[in-house]
């Protein structure tokens, strides 16, 4: 057997990346989307795999597109329909078109024409016809009329974005102008298009919309979708439910409480309920989402408020309707949960590590779940069998790769409350020897350093360059009750960086921790947090930060997408009280900074923008501490192209070993020894 080697960078982009789960109708198949990289070529592609839930190899279904995903099959079970973007009969997609396929295989057909292009979809009972989004211009009536507007808004020559709308950007696009997303229905066999939102003012949300904005009927003559009922659209404004009649057209309001946001409805197996993720942010913007469940021509009630879990969309109800499925996190890990309505408790159903996608059909449930030390696998389950692993996309690749320990610690943080932290280990740990230490801090800041194989920053490949490796879930993270994430409003900063440095206390009392040798790195409000902490910790403390697409300035973070949102966690806009803002923004103590920052961004970045960085970065030129930049002009909040993400570890570890005494002492240690070997042969 070969001998096992530690994880490197370009192992990453060898992974096979499994997304898109939909079962078929008799639970005897799956079918996932999985996406492959060529370092060389610099771009992904993806294909549809099918999958037996009794067991067998998966089988490749897709062949000829490059980016197939969000499959689904027909609820008769004959057809598979996805998105994608090919090339057929000559024409080739210039966006994103329904294809069809048969599950036994042969060649996929498009069966949508329409040049806008369609963003997420979902099968009618029937599967004679599919509801689908686009962006459409809402003034215009008539396919015929949407499409003609596409083709003059493509030929123009201006290249100005001009609007009015307070969203008018979302995280790296923006907001197509003149246009909203409209539910449609498409005929399958005809290809006749219907707008269902034609002629009135409803839109689905514009922050990207998926299928879970809206569901049908199991009878198929109504649907339901979450929508923003004011007046002018805001991406933080709570968002209501509104039920529409397929064959008149006519749109009623279902549900709508000030101060509750609403969304991810899903009609029971009876149709006579209708579930939804309910958040009562009248009470408080960070409040969690609950499970709520509708009666149809009655009320909804919040059902799981008492558990103090936050839900996350998907929604499936069990078949016996009785019970709604969903996932939430739980300490840094997201499982899989069965919540009972009667009874009003929540049992797991599937275990993470990080549960990513589900499925449910005829008694069968499929999931999607990765960990620290794995990228996801696909299970099946069935009542009174035990879990059955249905592919081994990466099992060859994980056989040649070491992986160092990891574990779970807990440690006391800010106002005496238990933190927890994880720690990876480089291969090969021997604790009798002594180890530099990084801490890799989360964004968010209401996220969590998780049990999940993260790609973009991968803990094993951190660990694998020789460092202990710290993730602190510090006081505002998720998955530890709604107490501890709220706990931090008003005044970021303050208790996040007491447990940052409660756990490099913790860890330095630790024998194999060199003091000498401890560097702190985040992204977004990881990079907030490294920011705040050369502004706020001693110099020397630390030796150095890397600080990706990082907030530096809460006056300037009014150019992002989501501008409306961070006032409230800040708890005042610039204008109301200038004093409060600077007090938690790193850019009003840049005077204390000293300690030397490797400074990352993307241009593409609206989430926070590149302005941030940039001025994090003059800001440390302009007082002479030590500072690099590595701007992106192609990417966003994340790294996401593979020669780009390669030159994000490079640059990563070439400046920690630039800054690390010990490296630096044996480089001078070897000028010495070349300068007297020179001296002798002189």
């Amino acid at each position: 057997m070969p001998q096992r080697r530690p994880i490197g960078i370009d192992d990453l982009w060898k992974f096979e990346r499994i997304g898109g789960l939909s079962l078929s109708p008799d639970g005897a198949q799956a079918v996932c989307s999985v996406q492959s990289f060529s370092m060389e070529e610099n771009k992904g592609s993806s294909a549809l795999w099918l999958l037996s839930t009794f067991g067998g190899g998966p089988r490749r279904l897709t062949q000829c597109g490059e980016k197939d995903g969000q499959a689904a099959w027909s609820p008769t079970g004959e057809r598979i329909a996805f998105l994608a973007r090919r090339e057929q009969q000559g024409a080739k997609d210039e966006t994103a078109q329904l294809y069809v396929i048969a599950p036994d295989g042969g060649e996929a057909r498009r069966v949508s024409d329409f040049a806008p292009g369609i963003e997420a979809f979902k099968w009618f009972p029937d599967g004679k016809r599919i509801a689908f989004a686009a962006w459409v211009w809402p003034e215009l009536r008539g396919t015929r009329a949407q499409v003609k507007a596409w083709k003059e808004f493509k030929a123009r020559k201006e290249s100005a974005y001009v609007t009015s709308e307070a969203q008018y950007r979302y995280w790296d696009h923006h907001v197509p102008m003149g246009r909203v997303a409209h539910l449609h229905v498409l005929d399958v066999a005809s290809g006749r298009i219907t707008d269902l939102f034609e002629g009135t003012d409803y839109e689905l949300s514009r922050a990207e919309p998926d299928a879970n904005c809206f569901d049908i009927a199991p009878d198929g003559r109504h649907i339901v979708f979450a929508h923003d009922p004011g007046q002018e659209k805001k991406l933080d404004t709570p968002r209501a439910l509104a039920e529409l009649n397929v064959r008149s057209g006519r749109i009623e309001p279902v549900a709508h409480d000030k101060g509750w946001d609403m969304e991810s409805p899903r009609y029971s197996p009876d149709g006579t309920r209708i579930a939804f993720v309910a958040a009562n942010q009248g009470r408080k913007h960070t409040m969690p989402g609950r499970l709520a469940v509708l009666e149809r021509g009655g009320r909804w009630r919040a059902l799981s408020e008492a558990w103090d879990h936050a839900v996350h969309a998907p929604l499936r109800w069990s078949e016996d309707g009785l019970a709604v499925l969903f996932t939430a996190e739980q300490e840094a890990r997201n499982h899989l949960w069965r919540f009972e309505l009667r009874s009003r408790s929540a049992t797991r159903v599937v275990e993470g590590g990080w549960v990513q996608g589900f499925d449910l059909a005829a008694g069968v449930l499929v999931s999607a779940a990765d960990a620290m030390d794995h990228p996801a696998r696909i299970h099946s389950l069935r009542d009174g069998e035990a879990p059955r692993r249905l592919e081994r996309f990466n099992d060859d690749l994980l056989a040649t790769l070491k992986f160092g320990a990891h574990e779970d610690v807990r440690f006391k943080g800010a106002q005496g409350d238990e933190v927890q932290m994880w720690l990876v280990y480089p291969p090969g740990f021997d604790p009798r020897k002594t180890y530099p230490v990084l801490h890799s801090i989360h964004g968010g800041p209401h996220a969590a350093a998780a049990d999940t194989f993260h790609y973009r920053w991968n803990t094993h490949v951190f660990a694998a360059q020789g460092y202990v490796v710290a993730c602190v879930n510090y006081h505002g993270s998720s998955g530890f009750g709604h107490a501890f994430l709220d706990s931090i409003t008003h005044r970021w900063g303050e208790l996040e960086l007491q447990d940052v440095e409660a756990a490099t206390d913790w860890l330095l009392k630790k024998p194999w921790a060199d003091r000498q040798r401890v560097f702190a790195s985040g992204g977004s409000y990881g990079g907030y947090m490294v920011a705040w902490m050369n502004g706020h910790v001693k110099p020397g403390r630390y030796q150095a930060y890397v600080c990706h697409a990082g907030c530096f300035d809460w006056v300037a973070m009014f150019a992002e997408d989501a501008y409306t949102w961070f006032p409230r966690e800040l708890g005042a806009s610039y204008w109301d009280d200038m004093a409060k803002v600077h007090a938690q923004s790193p850019h009003a103590f840049a005077g204390r900074m000293k300690t030397p920052t490797l400074v990352i961004h993307g241009a593409l970045d609206y989430r926070v923008p590149d302005g941030q960085g940039l001025a994090y970065y003059n800001t440390l030129k302009a007082r002479g501490v030590a500072a690099r930049l590595v701007w992106f002009p192609d990417e966003n909040h994340w790294i996401l192209k593979p020669r780009n993400s390669k030159l994000w570890y490079a640059e990563y570890f070439d400046w920690l070993k630039a800054h690390d005494p010990a490296r630096r002492g044996a480089r001078k240690a070897s000028r010495k020894t070349t300068s007297k070997s020179v001296s002798a042969r002189r």
